[in-house]
Order: structure tokens, then sequence, then C-alpha cells
């Protein structure tokens, strides 16, 4: 018995060694359901915020007709209540329970999740909910590839791969970002690199962005000029950087404090709570219709040849933002992903709108900060920041930008982490599986799952034997690949820097023995 583990072992790591044409194949499978999902919910999105602007150009002074807007929705927030609490794991953004998954402590059932999500979020866009997009086209291509894992039956090893690749290319489609889908996967998903998942995960993100591009075509997203600046006016970067910094760390406060909010409504239902965010959304279509849907209304305003003066700009921010935070707080499904860059969008409007006047620059300035801004944001909150420079950059169809980007990502980065808040998925992360009762099931003697860490500089078990080092009993260090060489660790083989680890861990104690490698290799924080 114990040799026939042995040989099972060595079987898993040679196939994951040498079927590289495999991982290309699951790779077209999954970009094109993924693709094909993550545009089927876009186009519907597409359709319920253009029935919504419809709707709020109908009552427009029509007393009788906003009567009969918010008799519409009330029920309308009632039935998106009532789809979140059906399937929970379809409430809110939908990357922190992809995250989860990623790391055994959730296994929700694929095609709930794609129902729940695919209505729940529709009709939250039809009642005007600011949410996003993106997120949930995270969640929905990975649920349609562990639907692939399901039917082929994979492995476990398999299953979390086509799910990591199909996260990815859910975003590829659903910001035409195929570069920037790959490395969410890397940096906020899969959390290592692999070369296997590297290589399908590439092919799944090209796939699902050019099926995206064959529908909605191949403009970018944001149309933002992206003048030159000039070296010696850098400076306003670093300061642009730090108030990016914490704005991000406040965004990140407020959400959560607006979850509390609506958890310590204990007695009314969940269902009537998320009708809260629907009533709200009524005022709004009357009074400041703007800020309603995703932000691709604000977006326009940007994008004039006449951006709105200044109090204009910090009313539609405050109002987007805590709009954003009742609306994402109720749980109803969908995402902050596209909300927050649109936030992050109006504080470079409002940054460039006071500094170009100020110190007589080109105008054309604001434009620059805009974009910036947005990029600042993404890397303050999602602590991301190698995602939201390449994501900026395919956005907006411009590398002319690059460094400054880096510079203001960065800047913002540090400050976000230097004010001790932890990224805003994690947080999520953290909050739906205090609320879980239990793991979730895995049934006994299920197979062990191969993954893969590379040990960075200064890692906790560099320079240590493996030996030497308190593995848990269901790990087991099968190969190490060292500069392109596969080798077969024994107790006294060293460790060190650039090892790419592959270890097998019970599925059944998935979720604690990842995090024990986690920190045993990464250290406390991986921030």
């Amino acid at each position: 018995m114990k040799n026939d583990k042995h040989v099972s072992t060595l079987k898993q790591v040679e196939q994951k060694r040498t079927d590289g044409l495999r991982y290309v194949f699951y790779g077209l499978q999954v970009g094109l359901l993924a693709g094909l999902v993550a545009i089927f919910y876009r186009l519907l999105l597409g359709k319920a915020e253009d029935a919504l602007f419809f709707v709020v150009h109908w009552i427009s002074g029509n007393p009788l007709r906003i009567g009969g807007w918010f008799l519409c929705l009330i029920p309308l927030g009632l039935i998106v209540g009532l789809i979140a609490k059906w399937e929970p794991m379809s409430a809110g953004s939908g990357i922190p329970q992809v995250s989860g998954e990623m790391r055994g402590h959730l296994n929700p059932v694929w095609w709930r999740v794609l129902l729940a999500k695919i209505s729940g979020g529709s009709l939250a866009i039809l009642g005007g909910l600011s949410l996003g997009r993106e997120g949930p086209s995270i969640q929905l291509g990975a649920m349609a590839a562990k639907g692939i894992a399901k039917e082929f039956r994979l492995d476990g090893t398999m299953e979390r791969n086509l799910i990591s690749c199909g996260a990815g290319a859910g975003l590829a489609a659903a910001f035409n970002a195929p570069l920037a889908g790959i490395l969410f996967v890397l940096e906020e998903i899969h959390r290592t690199f692999d070369r296997r998942v590297l290589a399908m995960g590439l092919v799944a993100a090209v796939v699902a962005d050019y099926l995206s591009k064959l529908v909605f075509g191949q403009s970018t997203i944001f149309s933002y000029e992206s003048p030159v600046m000039n070296l010696k006016n850098y400076w306003l970067l670093v300061i642009l950087g730090i108030l990016l910094g914490v704005a991000g760390v406040v965004y990140n406060l407020v959400m959560v404090k607006g979850q509390d909010w609506f958890g310590r409504l204990k007695k009314i239902p969940q269902p009537v709570k998320v009708m809260i965010p629907f009533l709200i959304a009524g005022v709004l279509a009357v009074y400041l219709p703007e800020v309603l849907g995703g932000g691709h209304a604000m977006v326009e305003l940007l994008t004039a040849e006449q951006i709105p003066g200044l109090s204009v700009l910090v009313l539609l921010l405050l109002a987007k933002f805590l709009f954003s935070v009742v609306s994402f707080g109720s749980g109803a499904p969908g995402g902050i992903f596209f909300p927050l860059l649109i936030l992050g969008s109006y504080i470079g409007a409002i940054f460039g709108s006071i500094v170009v006047p100020l110190l007589g620059l080109p105008e054309d300035l604001i434009q620059k900060f805009i974009i910036l801004a947005m990029a600042g944001i993404f890397a303050s909150i999602v602590r991301a920041p190698i995602t939201g420079i390449v994501l900026i950059a395919e956005m907006t169809g411009s590398m002319t930008s690059l460094i400054d980007i880096v510079v203001v990502s960065m800047i913002s980065y540090l400050v976000a982490n230097l004010l001790g808040n932890p990224p805003i998925y994690a947080t999520l992360l953290e909050r739906i599986l205090a609320k879980q009762p239990q793991p979730p099931e895995v049934e006994e003697g299920a197979e062990k799952l191969l993954t893969s860490y590379i040990v960075p500089v200064g890692s906790p078990a560099e320079g240590r034997a493996i030996r030497d080092i308190p593995w848990h009993k269901n790990c087991l260090v099968a190969s190490i690949i060292r500069e392109g060489r596969t080798l077969t660790p024994k107790g006294d083989t060293v460790i060190e820097s650039g090892d790419e680890l592959l270890i097998l861990i019970a599925r059944l104690s998935f979720a604690d023995d990842s995090t024990f490698i986690d920190r045993l290799i990464y250290g406390d924080s991986e921030e």
C-alpha cells in the first residue's frame, strides 16, 4: 500500500511536469466557456443599465411616474435579496469567495452561483445599485471553469488550476485586459508563480479577451488622453500617491463599517435589508442619477470636452462613495472593482483641477491625473499594484504613462501598508469565513492536491534542510525545481531562494495546511 502511494505521488508530479499540451487544451476550454459567460453577463448588465437610464429619463419631473418607479423598486430589491439568500456565495463581489475556495475554505456549488450571480447582479443594476461587473465576472469565470473540471472529472489539483484561470479569463473579458487577467490570478488568486498555471491562464485570458472584442469591439474601456509630464513636476506624483494611499485606507475602513451597519439590523430579514439601497437608488434617480449603476455615466462626464467644475466633482465623488458603501454593504450581488476605479478617477480629476490652475500647468494634465489616480487607488485598496499598473495601461491603451503609473501606484501601496490596513479582499474573505458554520465537506481519503510555491529571498524556509522544517503530517515535498532542473528532495536537501517547491497536501486538511505553508515560506504576511 505504501509503495502504491509512492508510485501515485511520482505519477502526479511527472504528469505536472510533462503534459503542457493538456494545460493548453484546458486553457482553451476555460477561455471559451468563462469568456462566453462573462460576455453574456456584460451584455445583460449593459441592457439593464440602458433600461435604468431610460426609466430615469422617463420619470424625470413626473411625480406619478416617480411613485410608480418606487413601487417597482420594492419587489425588485426583495427578489434580489431572496436570490442572495438562496445562494449566499453569490452575494457581494465574488473575488473573496474565489480566493476562499482556492485556499480550501469554501466549496460552493458552481451552477447555483452562476444562476444567482447572473440574475441577482443584473436586477441590482436595473435597480440602480452602485455595483460593478468585474468582480462578479471573475467569480463567474471561476465557476464556469469549475463546471468544466466537474464535467471532465478532473482531480483536485487540476480543478484548482482551472478555477484560477477561469477567474483571469473572466477579468479579461470584463475589461478587455488579458495581461491584467493573468496577473490578477498570480498576484491575488493563486498567490504564487506556477508556470503551468501561467501557460494555461494566458491561453484562457487571450481566448476570453478575443471573444469579448468580437462582441464589444476593440476600443479601450477608458479613452483618456495621456500627455507627457515634465520631470520637474514629478513631486506632484508623490503627493498624489500619498493622498491615494490614505484614501484607500479610508475606503476599506468605511466599506467594512457599511457591512457592520447592515449586520446590526438583526431584526430585519436579509431580503428586506437589500431593499434599502434600492429605495435610495430611487431617490438618486430623481436628484443625482449620474451615480447610479457601475459608473459609466460618471466616466462620460470626465471624457467630455469640458469636465464638471470642482464642486460638482466633489459632490459626485462623495455621493458615489457613500452609495457604493450602502449598495455593497447590503449584500446584493455585485462588485466594487469598477466603482473603486471611478472613485479614483474623480480623485484624480479633483487633484488636477486644483493643481493645474494653481501652478499654471497645461490643462490636459488633468486627464493624466485621472489615469494615475485609478491605478493608485487600486493599489491602495486591493494591494495588488502590478495588476493595477498593467490593468490601467490596458484599459487606456497607452503605455506613455507607465513610469508615472508605477510611481503613484507604489507610493499609494506603501502608504496603505504603513498605515497597517489590510487589503479589502482579504478583509472580506475573513468576514465570509467568520459566518461559515463549518468548513466545507471533504470526503475522507480524498486525493492530495499538488501545489506550487516559489521560495523568495529572505523566506523563513531559505537555507534550512527539509528535515529541519516542521511540516505537517499531511504535507509532502514531492519535488523541487531549481534552475530548470528537477530534484528529488531528501531529508538533507537545503531549500534555496528561487526554488519551486511542489508540495502534496491532503485535501481533507488543505485549508489549514496551505495556510501553514504560506507562513512557512512567505512569512507572517504576504503583503
